[in-house]
Order: C-alpha cells, then sequence, then structure tokens
C-alpha cells in the first residue's frame, strides 16, 4: 500500500492559522503512523504552494509555525517527499473525473488509475474538508468507454492505522521483490538470474516500489491482445503512454550502445539451453540508476523473457 496526501483537500478553505495548524498536524501524526509501518506518505511538491486560508498561503501560514515544524513541514513538502509525481502512473491526457471534477494530474486521479494498474494507492485527506469521505468514486473516461474506481480515504489516525495493521508488510529487500514479482507477474517469464546483480547493492524501497510499477505494466502489455494476436485499445494506450516520447519508460538501446554493449546485452535464453536473446529494449528507474531488460517486440504467441534487473548496463 502505497499513501498520497490529497492535494484537493487543501484548497483555502481553513477559516483561521489555528485551523489549519490543527489540520497540518493530523496529516503530520499520519505521515508518523505510515512510518512506523513501513510506508512512506507521498506528497506533491504543488503542495508546498497550496492557499490554505482566503488570506494565507501554505509558506505564510507555516512561518507562524514555532521553527522546528516550520522545518520539519517544508523539508518533506519540499526537499525530501517522497513525491508520487516522480514515480506517476496516469498522463496528463487521461481523462479523470470525480464529481464533475476534473482530476487529471492530482493525487485523486493517480490513486484511481493505479488502482486499475494492480497498484494500491490510498488517499489521506486534510480535515476540515469536502472530502471527509470514502471510497472516493473517480470516473476515467477513455474511447468514449466510462470506467469507474473506488479509491480509499483516510482522515483520522486511528482508521489509518486499523487499515495499516491489516495491511501486508512492505518489501524491505531485494530478495523479497523477486520473491514478490514472479509470484504477481505470472504472464511475464524471468530468468533464473533476472535479479542476481541487484543483491549486492544497498535496498532502495522507492527503487522496488518502481520496479513493481514497470513490471506490472510490462504484465498488462503483455495480456493486451485479443484472439487473433492483434493489440487491443487498452494495449496501443499503453505503449503510446509508455513506449513512446521523451518520457518514455520503455526504451530501446541507442545504436551506438548497442554496438559497444553487444555482448552484455546478450542474455542466456531462459528456456532453450545454448540459445541466447539480445535485448536492448528496458525499462528504466533512474534513482539509483536500475535497468529492467527484456525480450522485444512483444507478441501473444510468444513469451515475454523479463533477463536482467539490476544496475545500469550501459554505462560509458
Amino acid at each position: 500500500m502505497e499513501l498520497l496526501v490529497n492535494d484537493l483537500s487543501i484548497a483555502g478553505q481553513f477559516a483561521d492559522l489555528a485551523t489549519f495548524q490543527g489540520a497540518i498536524d493530523r496529516v503530520m501524526a499520519m505521515r508518523v503512523i505510515a512510518k512506523q509501518f513501513g510506508h512512506e506518505l507521498y506528497c506533491h511538491k504543488n503542495i508546498a504552494r497550496a492557499q490554505v486560508t482566503q488570506n494565507l498561503s501554505m509558506p505564510q501560514a507555516i512561518q507562524a509555525f514555532e521553527r522546528n515544524k516550520q522545518q520539519a513541514i517544508m523539508q518533506w513538502l519540499t526537499r525530501h517527499g517522497p513525491f508520487w509525481e516522480e514515480s506517476r502512473l496516469h498522463s496528463p491526457d487521461d481523462y479523470l473525473e470525480c464529481n464533475g471534477e476534473i482530476v487529471t494530474e492530482t493525487a485523486v486521479g493517480e490513486a484511481a488509475f493505479c488502482s486499475h494498474h494492480g497498484v494500491q494507492r490510498h488517499l489521506i485527506s486534510m480535515t476540515p474538508s469536502s472530502w471527509e469521505f470514502s471510497p472516493i468514486t473517480v470516473d476515467w473516461v477513455s474511447d468514449g468507454k466510462i470506467r469507474s474506481f473506488a479509491v480509499v480515504n483516510y482522515w483520522e489516525e486511528e482508521e489509518l492505522k486499523s487499515s495499516l495493521r491489516a495491511a501486508s508488510a512492505p518489501i524491505s529487500s531485494w530478495k523479497q521483490l523477486e520473491e514478490v514479482a514472479r509470484k504477481r507477474f505470472t504472464d511475464l517469464t524471468f530468468s533464473i538470474d533476472s535479479f542476481e546483480l541487484l543483491y549486492g547493492h544497498p535496498f532502495v524501497p522507492s527503487a522496488s516500489r518502481q520496479i513493481l510499477t514497470l513490471l506490472e505494466t510490462l504484465n498488462r502489455f503483455k495480456c493486451c491482445f485479443d484472439g487473433n494476436g492483434v493489440r487491443t485499445e487498452e494495449g496501443d494506450q499503453i505503449y503510446q503512454n509508455h513506449f513512446t516520447g521523451n518520457e518514455a519508460w520503455f526504451t530501446d538501446s541507442s545504436s551506438s550502445e548497442k554496438n559497444e554493449f553487444n555482448a552484455e546485452l546478450t542474455f542466456k535464453h531462459p528456456e532453450l539451453d545454448g540459445k541466447f536473446l539480445f535485448c536492448s529494449w528496458h525499462g528504466k528507474v533512474n534513482t539509483p540508476k536500475i535497468r529492467i531488460h527484456f525480450s522485444w517486440p512483444v507478441r501473444s504467441d510468444e513469451s515475454l523473457y523479463v533477463v536482467y534487473v539490476g544496475p545500469k548496463i550501459t554505462k560509458r
């Protein structure tokens, strides 16, 4: 489970500074609770500039707090995060709506989009606000079709604590990541040593979450074919969103990289002894630089092999 601060629950509605201080104190307390259970509370960098009362922005309101509280809040919102937009799944082109309001590029929209793609993201909302209800229903309009998703929302500490007690423990090692990936993504075929080179590096929880997001996307992409082996509308959308453009999650290596690192990009075939696969296509995690190399192209009647999950190979 991942937790996102509902940025729409901060909309200048606080009657005075004291009311806002009580609200931000509750959120900070919920952030501590999340950490106690091994989870992070993600925010969006825009929250640092939100309007909290009719006359005060977030930085102006926080200036009235005692110094230690000022530093703790602003370091979280502006420096340390973590920030969910850095590993977002939905794009600005996705049309997401809640109660007649467009929620694209908000935590509400992101949490809903993720729920459809198997990534569990819940919301934490400010109180008092107009977001004190759960679940939150979000409509995703795509290709003339409407899909509705229910997003879990918390605004009280005890409700969050009860939910986290019942949730499964977060991943805490590369070994555990490998076990979860092999169990969860059954439409991918992993090499026996796919994750081996991760083990010599320090575990990074944020990178672990991004790896799972990338593998989840590959797993869905592998299933997006009709009975004739033709890619479906959903598959075309995944391809456009994540395999093309400057911000693509998955790309091919450059021609120079293929020439220079030909041997490094050639892997033993996971199922055929004595055979090899050249896998220059890869998914990207940037902090730290981790790559997921897989077979290409993706076809309905062929396995999608994940042959490598580890540090970037094509380093110069």
